[in-house]
C-alpha cells in the first residue's frame, strides 16, 4: 500500500500537467499576452472574446476548439472553431437481468428460489455546442453562443 501511493501522485501530477489552462496558455505565448492592454489581458483570463481578436487570443482565452471547419462564402474563406460542452442525460431504466432470491417458509422449513428482475437507471451522454467563432483574415468576425 506504501507504493501505491506515490505512483497514484505521479499519475494524478502527469494527468494535471497535461490540462490546458488559462496559465498555461499564457504561458505558450508570453510575448502576445504581455503586449495586450490590461482590460483585454483581463478578458481573455475570463474566457472573453471579442470582435476583431485573432486566432491566437482566442487560443488564450478558450483553448484548443473541439472541431474545426472551413467555408467559403462572396466574402472568402472562413474558419469556424466550435467549442462543446459533453454531460450525462437521464434516459430512464432498463432490465439489466435477474437475481435469485432465497426464501424459507418458516413454518414448513421447505425453501423456495425466485427470480426478480433488476433494473438500472440508463444515463447517455449529451454534447451540445456552447460556442461557435467565425474567423475571416485571422480575425473573429462573428460569435455565436447558446443562452
Amino acid at each position: 500500500m506504501k507504493h501505491r501511493l506515490p505512483i497514484l501522485l505521479v499519475a494524478l501530477a502527469g494527468l494535471l500537467a497535461g490540462c490546458s489552462t488559462i496559465d498555461s496558455r499564457i504561458k505558450e505565448n508570453p510575448a502576445l499576452f504581455s503586449s495586450l492592454d490590461p482590460q483585454t489581458q483581463a478578458d481573455l483570463r475570463k474566457g472573453g472574446v471579442q470582435v476583431g481578436y485573432t486566432s491566437d487570443m482566442v487560443y488564450i482565452a478558450l483553448g484548443a476548439p473541439d472541431e474545426r471547419s472551413e467555408r467559403v462564402t462572396s466574402a472568402g474563406r472562413e474558419t469556424v472553431w466550435i467549442y462543446t460542452t459533453t454531460y450525462e442525460e437521464y434516459a430512464g431504466t432498463a432490465h439489466v437481468g435477474y437475481r435469485r432470491v432465497f426464501v424459507r417458509n418458516p413454518r414448513t422449513g421447505a425453501a423456495a428460489v425466485f427470480l426478480e428482475p433488476v433494473y438500472s437507471d440508463v444515463y447517455q451522454d449529451r454534447t451540445e455546442e456552447r460556442i461557435r467563432i467565425t474567423f475571416r483574415d485571422g480575425r473573429v468576425v462573428a460569435i455565436e453562443q447558446t443562452k
